[in-house]
């Protein structure tokens, strides 16, 4: 299968060879097709293009990601089950839970998700719902922690709890508190709070009732290890495919079916390449080549 730099090759001569059609949709379409041929499954690759866009809107996961997903499932066989490629930096938590409810309802829980780079927090939590996560060495899932204006919702609540110790032990330290804590609005830490009992019930049952088959033990272990901001930090950490089975979860090593490897790794080349070359910020689009593509508006020539 092509590389990185054979891809642009291909992607060259498809253009020469017929300039009426668009050539980064003729081979993105012959790769993710031939996923489907090897694995004789569904297959549909939802993609952001936030890497090569940091600051397009449209990027994350929302609601109107329903819409395409609606039309890729539509008219195919859901008995053959739905291998989904995510390569995404998440999104809305609301948005993930009915995007998965609808999932769910299409093809209960024969879902298996295959990540060729990066799938991380909303994106994580949709791997999470399926019966087993598929990466190579170099793909990544990242923590769940909810999010919140930018801050980490459990950061908050401790940075509360540090202040309340402090002023308990130095009640000088209030006038300085003030300020820091001043910042947050009446019910944000309520809202925090909320939040992280929403996305740690929502992820622990889909674990339980799907990837983990009712071991709680191993749902709470997968949960605790993804969801604690004091374990990973910061919500950009990278979490290697070795962690994420040391922790228990159910994956599968890319690397031990070739044909597969190289057909996901240059369907992940040419995805990229149509989103460095054109103004692309999204595209969910199945095995037949039905797609449904947001685009960002381009700058205003003045």
């Amino acid at each position: 299968m092509p590389n990185w730099n054979e891809v642009i090759v291909e992607i060259q001569q498809a253009r020469q060879n017929n300039p009426n059609v668009n050539p980064l949709d003729t081979v993105r379409r012959k790769y993710l097709k031939k996923v489907s041929e090897i694995t004789g499954r569904n297959t549909i690759a939802y993609y952001s293009g936030w890497l090569q866009k940091p600051k397009a809107p449209g990027t994350a996961v929302g609601d109107k990601d329903k819409s395409g997903f609606m039309l890729g499932i539509n008219k195919l066989d859901r008995s053959q089950g739905l291998d989904l490629i995510l390569h995404t930096p998440g999104g809305d938590i609301a948005a993930t839970e009915s995007l998965v409810d609808y999932l769910y309802s299409m093809y209960d829980k024969d879902i298996r998700v295959i990540v060729p780079q990066i799938s991380m927090s909303a994106g994580t939590m949709i791997a999470f719902a399926s019966k087993e996560i598929v990466m190579g060495k170099h793909s990544n899932l990242g923590p769940i922690d909810p999010q919140m204006g930018g801050l980490a919702c459990q950061a908050v609540l401790n940075e509360f709890e540090q202040a309340k110790e402090d002023i308990r032990q130095n009640p000088h330290s209030a006038s300085l508190w003030q300020v820091i804590i001043g910042k947050y609005h009446p019910t944000f830490l309520g809202a925090c709070k909320q939040a992280i009992e929403w996305s740690e019930k929502m992820v622990s049952d889909w674990l339980e009732n799907n990837m983990c088959d009712g071991d709680m033990k191993r749902v709470k272990n997968i949960v605790d290890t993804f969801s604690n901001h004091s374990i990973q930090k910061s919500h950009a950490r990278h979490i290697s495919k070795k962690e994420c089975k040391e922790v228990g979860l159910e994956i599968s090593d890319l690397e031990n079916d070739q044909d597969l490897q190289d057909a996901v790794l240059t369907t992940h080349h040419a995805f990229m390449h149509t989103f460095s070359n054109t103004h692309c910020v999204k595209i969910i689009e199945n095995h037949e080549g039905i797609a449904y593509i947001e685009q960002a508006t381009p700058p205003q020539i003045k």
